[in-house]
């Protein structure tokens, strides 16, 4: 691992003793399998149990997610918890993202009660989908590293595991309202009614969330509904149903504006953080290019059956069916887009182009085209099952043998959603039926009909299918004493991928040949508990994953990529833990090697002016780090948590790119990747936190926290350091300081109000959160000859040239919600 350096240190050093503040959540993992079991669906859940299983985890319990989220994205109550940045991304509703251990969403495995959710085809996660996951939540583990699902999946940073309320939680109403900034507020009702002497019970839940986000041109509303139902018939049989889903539409600041802009619109030297590219006004109404819409209902039969004292068998069969898309622009009016529409302020005025549109007699292309505004959509139906059997061979040792099989249709195509103004568009793209003139267009606003049906819209730009099965089979021995648990795993999947394509093949040729890919993973971990304070653990795994949707199609095309290859992921883990009646901690540390990354790359020959393509393989990222958290209970009514994780992620190798010409397939240029110990980008390798609670009476509590980010790096993309080195740029590291209270007055044995007041961001400081591009104060302004570099034309800001797209945190934030349980 390499040297941590001296300003790392001194960061440390002077957090250590920094003013008492709150974590946003406790960083308590679980003495026993019970406290969880009781109050969540756990089905076929693989929960990590604390001085048992030997992963690096942390538990977030239902109290905490419901006091400190407030108004925040559902993955930022996570922000606490060593190795992961959450950031808000563009800042619309739900567009938030996470990092676990400096992997994205795509290599982070997320799972609900159990059920993995990452995207089929490009394993991404969408928390607009899941935007009223936090209401129905009863617990959420973090298993970083390869973790202990069974399951082939994406867990190469991490594992989210968000448990969601059992239908026999016992009998209880709830009744929420907040507000917040920007016109934020939201309404909840929820009840459950206990297991019946039947075993018969249920729980329901009812929310809408509305109002506007931090930033400019950001309206929003959500609902969210949940029902779930029980029915334990006897001892052996345990029958859950649950549905859930959160329809919703918001408007994105999809396209990172550049520092430059953000100092345009602001004020005395300052950036506008606020700023967004994307929206105006159409008749004095907030109207946006970018909006998101969409409703996802997924659905869960889960069935425990307790076969002997023995032996039990868990199966959940499981269906989602996504509909929605986003928005975005169409076309050109008078060689315009949008910033030919772009007011003193920064505005689109949206009136200005619907004038334009009209005054086109007949729309067609060139100088009669028009300026509208089309919707993406990417609909999917998704029907899958999870079988577990485990056996207990006797009192130490147990086995466990599973299949998880899935099916997936994702549904791609774009609509005219808006044609402001214009009289029709004329649509060009299906080789089957060209030169269409198109009148219809279509709402952006999410269907509730959760078997519904909006794939039959008129299509224009492309339309395809893209088709992923799944069948795998997964294994595990297990061996438990007092003091010592071990276990070793291992699964098998196989992908085949196929794609349709309706626009750019006739009939004959639509449909490709399926594409078979075979994964496989095998770890295993031990446990030793030293004495009833102290335990040891450690972990090992490979992996082989296959590659995404994206890599077996290339250029959104039916070519089969001739050079697949799976990924390979080794990783390795150490890990002490400490528990007292006075102290928690633990420490780990962790090397996780990914090989054999795959990239797409383009090149350009100015000779012949043509674009050539390169399937580069071999890029080798190297993550290692060590992580710290602890929890002190010194004094009764007051809890200190803190946290500190040190992460050094690094491209490990340069790596060949052989540029083919499509036609001939020969080799028409080669060129080298110079990315060896370049930084991995895009998350806070350096995050440190500190905070405190304290009880001042029965019905009063405050809290508070301060977490640090540090060697934060831009995102990176490894092809522009195509035969010339490029470093991802540092960005300025930054704190943040939050704080809560808690008023409770309990009426009765069951009746209580309790009001909740959050402020995030108290210092309302100014920072970059994330930056999409790698521009040095080195380089030039333009690409004329004697263009002055950004640092010779002043044009850098904290350090950074100002020419780089950024998002800038949010300011200072607040909510407040008052409830009523009964």
């Amino acid at each position: 691992m390499k040297l941590i350096n001296k300003s790392m240190l001194t960061v440390v050093i002077s957090l250590s003793t920094a003013s008492v503040y709150y974590a946003q959540q406790v960083q308590d993992t679980v003495s026993k399998s019970k406290d969880i079991e009781e109050v969540v669906l756990t089905g076929v859940a693989d929960i990590a149990k604390d001085r048992k299983t030997p992963v690096a985890v942390s538990t977030i319990k239902e109290e905490q997610i419901v006091e400190k989220l407030g108004n925040q994205e559902f993955p930022e109550i996570l922000n606490t918890t060593p190795s992961v940045y959450a950031t808000k991304g563009g800042g619309g509703f739900g567009d938030a993202r996470i990092n676990v251990r400096g992997f994205d969403q795509t290599n982070t495995a997320v799972l609900i009660n159990g059920v993995p959710v990452n995207d089929m085809e490009n394993g991404a996660v969408y928390w607009s989908n899941w935007a009223g996951l936090s209401d129905v939540t009863s617990a959420m583990q973090v298993q970083r590293g390869l973790g202990s699902s069974k399951l082939a999946i994406a867990s190469v940073g991490g594992t989210i595991n968000v448990l969601t309320r059992a239908a026999d939680k016992k009998r209880q109403g709830n009744i929420t309202v907040g507000i917040g900034n920007d016109g934020y507020h939201k309404t909840l009702f929820s009840y459950n009614t206990g297991k019946s002497a039947k075993g018969w019970s249920s729980s329901f839940l009812v929310s809408r969330t509305a109002g506007s986000m931090y930033a400019d041109g950001t309206q929003f509303e959500g609902y969210n509904y949940y029902f779930a139902l029980g029915y334990q018939p006897n001892a052996k049989h345990d029958l859950q149903f649950t549905i859930t889903g959160a329809p919703q539409w918001h408007n994105q600041r999809s396209f990172s504006p550049t520092i430059a802009e953000y100092l345009k619109y602001g004020k005395d030297g300052e950036p506008n953080r606020r700023y967004n590219l994307n929206w105006g006004y159409l008749n004095g109404e907030e109207y946006s290019f970018a909006r998101n819409y969409y409703h996802k209902p997924v659905m869960s039969v889960n069935w425990d059956w307790k076969i002997s004292p023995m032996s039990k068998l868990s199966t959940v069969v499981y269906a989602s069916f996504g509909r929605g898309g986003g928005t975005g622009t169409l076309g050109r009016v008078n060689g315009k887009t949008e910033n030919g529409f772009r007011t003193e302020e920064g505005y689109i005025n949206f009136d200005q182009i619907v004038a334009e549109n009209s005054a086109i007699a007949n729309p067609g292309s060139g100088s009669n085209s028009v300026f509208t505004r089309r919707a993406s959509i990417n609909s999917h139906n998704w029907i899958g099952t999870i079988s577990s059997f485990n056996h207990k061979i006797n009192s130490n040792l147990n086995f466990t043998v599973g299949i998880d099989g899935r099916y997936y249709k994702g549904i791609h195509y774009r609509v005219s959603s808006d044609l402001l103004g214009a009289k029709y568009i004329v649509d060009n793209t299906d080789i089957n039926n060209p030169n269409r003139t198109l009148y219809n267009t279509y709402d952006p606003n999410p269907n509730w009909n959760p078997f519904g049906s909006k794939t039959n819209e008129e299509k224009i730009v492309y339309y395809n299918d893209g088709i992923v099965k799944w069948i795998g089979g997964f294994g595990q021995l297990e061996y438990s004493n007092d003091n010592l648990s071990a276990f070793v795993q291992g699964s098998v999947s196989n992908q085949a991928f196929q794609r349709i394509d309706y626009f750019l093949y006739k009939p004959e040729e639509q449909k490709t040949e399926t594409v078979d890919l075979t994964g496989y993973n095998i770890k295993g971990g031990i446990n030793y508990n030293i004495s009833n304070t102290s335990n040891v653990f450690g972990n090992i795994g490979y992996y082989e994953r296959q590659p995404f949707f994206g890599a077996v199609f290339l250029n959104n095309r039916n070519d089969i990529n001739p050079n697949l290859t799976n990924e390979k992921i080794f990783s390795a883990e150490l890990g002490y833990g400490y528990r007292s009646s006075i102290l928690d901690a633990n420490i780990n540390l962790y090397r996780t090697s990914w090989d054999d990354i795959y990239k797409r790359i383009s090149y350009r020959d100015a000779a012949t002016n043509r674009t050539y393509y390169a399937s580069v393989l071999g890029i080798n990222e190297i993550h290692q780090g060590i992580e710290l958290d602890f929890v002190v209970k010194a004094i009764k009514k007051m809890r200190i948590n803190g946290m500190l994780s040190i992460g050094d992620w690094y491209y490990n190798k340069d790596v060949t790119a052989s540029f083919v010409d499509d036609e001939t397939r020969e080799v028409v240029k080669e060129g080298q990747l110079l990315i060896k110990d370049v930084k991995v980008g895009d998350a806070a390798q350096f995050t440190a936190s500190l905070g405190a609670d304290l009880d001042i009476t029965n019905w009063l509590s405050l809290d508070a926290n301060y977490r640090y980010a540090g060697n934060l790096y831009s995102s990176y993309d490894p092809a522009a350091s195509l035969d010339n080195r490029r470093e991802a740029i540092k960005l300025p590291g930054y704190g943040l300081l939050d704080g809560g209270v808690t008023f409770k007055w309990k009426l009765n044995r069951t009746q209580a109000f309790k009001l909740r007041v959050n402020v995030n961001n108290i210092l309302d400081e100014t920072y970059i959160a994330e930056s999409r591009t790698s521009i040095l104060p080195t380089d030039k302004v333009s690409s004329a000859p004697n263009a002055p570099t950004y640092q010779e034309a002043g044009r850098v800001y904290d350090g950074i040239a100002d020419g780089n797209q950024v998002y800038f945190g949010f300011g200072r934030t607040w909510n407040a919600s008052l409830t009523f349980t009964f």
